[in-house]
């Protein structure tokens, strides 16, 4: 039995030179950032030194990124005190965002009874953009959050055409970029962004730290309270090997971009082109088999199986060595069908088994041989 992890949008893989980096921190460095003698001072240095690295891949000054624990600690970050600090009583959003923002939101609905605007979604999972348009105009302190790359069918923002648009009507701008960061270049100078989430582990880094881009004089304020640490924004000791681990995670991926990318792209094509072949009543949700429309990194599929037997399927890959998921890994463990498709997907294909396989660079085309044997097996 082989062992294939196309899992990698839950979880990605750690590069060798960043667990090489961390391991030499948690040896020389372990001293409190906070403290005012030599080994604080060290620890503090390292951690100011990722933050201008990072900084500079996104082209935003150091002061602009604030280090958190992941992508949903940096999503409640902005949204909570977006309401709670800058006055916003009207966030428009989609149905098919990420729980970290979605349970947040309808969290401050029920604290605040701030007004919540869902913005229609087409029926291949796109933004529609003139219905964002209309939401958008109105005289209430707006906030609208749309994630960049959609993490269950990969589908990807007009994050330009948002900007502007928010730009344009005076309303503030949050994107959950866990997806596409360090898989994507982004300016976040030339885009008018006002607030983004990002995640180390979803780019060959460490679990437990991510960051914030917030917009210099946005007004925002912590939501945890206790030390000055991240200039008064975020409580709490820093993670100062995650951290470190994080800056050469993403040195790696912007150093590797362009052959990871044409490899895993490659991957994918390859992918839909045998599934095609070998299972011609497959689909494609959302917009995941489009090269163009959708991220290079993943594919989610709908197979030609009954309902009775469709509650096997992810039982079966598990048990030829096979993972992946059948929405995003934190609703894996729910017998419900992924909120996400739900909203696109008619009553007759959401009895069917949804699949995601999501790659990295550590895959092969003799996985993806292995794993569409495996689904043509169980289908036959």
């Amino acid at each position: 039995m082989k062992n294939v992890y196309f899992d990698n949008a839950a979880t990605t893989q750690m590069r060798d030179e960043v667990i090489t980096a961390i391991t030499e921190v948690m040896k020389k460095n372990y001293g409190n950032a906070s403290s005012s003698h030599s080994f604080g001072r060290s620890s503090k240095s390292l951690i100011e030194q990722s933050r201008k690295t990072i900084a500079q891949y996104l082209n935003v000054s150091a002061g602009e990124i604030v280090f958190t624990a992941g992508g949903t600690e940096a999503d409640n970050l902005v949204l909570r005190s977006a309401v709670r600090d800058l006055g916003v009583n009207h966030v428009i959003t989609s149905k098919i965002e990420h729980h970290a923002v979605l349970h947040t939101i309808e969290q401050l609905e029920k604290e605040y009874n701030i007004l919540v605007s869902y913005v229609d979604i087409t029926a291949n999972g796109d933004v529609d953009y003139k219905h964002l348009e209309t939401l958008i105009q109105t005289e209430n302190k707006t906030l609208v959050s749309l994630m960049h790359i959609n993490n269950e069918i990969g589908n990807i923002l007009d994050i330009e055409h948002v900007a502007n648009l928010c730009k344009a009507n005076d309303a503030l701008f949050h994107t959950d970029a866990v997806q596409s960061i360090g898989h994507y270049k982004m300016d976040l100078q030339a885009l008018q962004i006002d607030f983004l989430a990002a995640s180390a582990h979803k780019f060959h880094g460490p679990k437990g730290v991510g960051f914030t881009f917030i917009r210099k004089n946005s007004g925002l304020k912590p939501l945890i309270f206790g030390g000055e640490q991240e200039r008064g924004l975020r409580a709490g000791t820093e993670s100062v090997h995650n951290i470190i681990g994080m800056e050469v995670a993403l040195k790696s991926a912007y150093a590797n971009m362009n052959i990871e990318t044409d490899s895993i792209k490659t991957l994918k094509r390859y992918f839909i082109d045998k599934i095609m072949k070998d299972i011609p009543k497959v689909t494609f949700n959302g917009q995941s088999d489009d090269l163009e429309k959708s991220t290079y990194t993943l594919i989610n599929i709908c197979l030609p199986v009954p309902p009775k037997k469709a509650a096997m399927l992810l039982f079966q890959l598990d048990l030829k060595g096979i993972a992946c998921s059948k929405g995003s890994a934190c609703q894996s463990g729910s017998s419900q069908n992924s909120h996400v498709l739900t909203e696109i997907l008619n009553d007759i294909d959401l009895q069917k088994p949804s699949i995601r396989f999501s790659f990295s660079v550590y895959n092969t085309k003799e996985e993806v041989d292995y794993v569409i044997d495996v689904l043509k097996a169980f289908i036959e």
